[in-house]
């Protein structure tokens, strides 16, 4: 699918060969705030969820794509969720897994290939993406990509025995 090749990453589904891969991400404690996740995964349960990801977006309302290097290297996931046909909009993530792969245009470029597949395949009228106040190499991406602040929702989470606000960005579909 030529909507999803960028020009240094492409964006592809979840292959059995990623259990590895996504078990690691989705335990890695130090990213856990950012998926407001509390518990370990078992590699049984994420191989359950990877056998499941041909399910139709129409039917589970949520994607989740790798962002791939030409060299078949697993750098990331790029998720769609709250996928809503209907009022045609869905929620956005992304996460890179290695902090050196982070600043090398990656993520850029693959939240433009999303944002695009989002707008023409999927024919989504706009996007959404809730990012924490202190997270700002995510602010600077998604603005950079046209997401507008449309609000800030206050202490929204809590974390390290604090609660942090948290941000809200859309993109409407020119």
């Amino acid at each position: 699918m030529i909507t999803l090749k960028g020009e240094n990453i492409y964006l592809r589904a979840l292959e059995p060969e990623d259990l590895d891969f996504v078990h690691e991400v989705e335990n890695d404690e130090s990213i856990w705030e950012l998926s407001n996740t509390q518990t370990p995964f078992s590699k049984y349960l994420i191989k359950q969820y990877i056998e499941n990801a041909h399910k139709d977006i129409y039917e589970v309302k949520q994607l989740r794509l790798v962002i791939s290097s030409y060299k078949d290297k697993p750098l990331g996931m790029i998720d769609i969720f709250d996928f809503d046909f209907k009022n045609k909009r869905a929620g956005i993530g992304i996460l890179l897994k290695e902090v050196k792969d982070r600043g090398k245009g990656y993520g850029a470029e693959a939240l433009q290939l999303l944002i695009n597949y989002c707008f023409t395949r999927l024919d989504l009228h706009q996007l959404y993406c809730n990012i924490s106040e202190d997270n700002n190499a995510s602010i600077k991406l998604f603005e950079k990509q046209g997401f507008l602040e449309i609000g800030l929702k206050k202490d929204w989470n809590y974390s390290h025995d604090s609660f942090k606000n948290e941000y809200l960005f859309q993109l409407i579909k020119k």
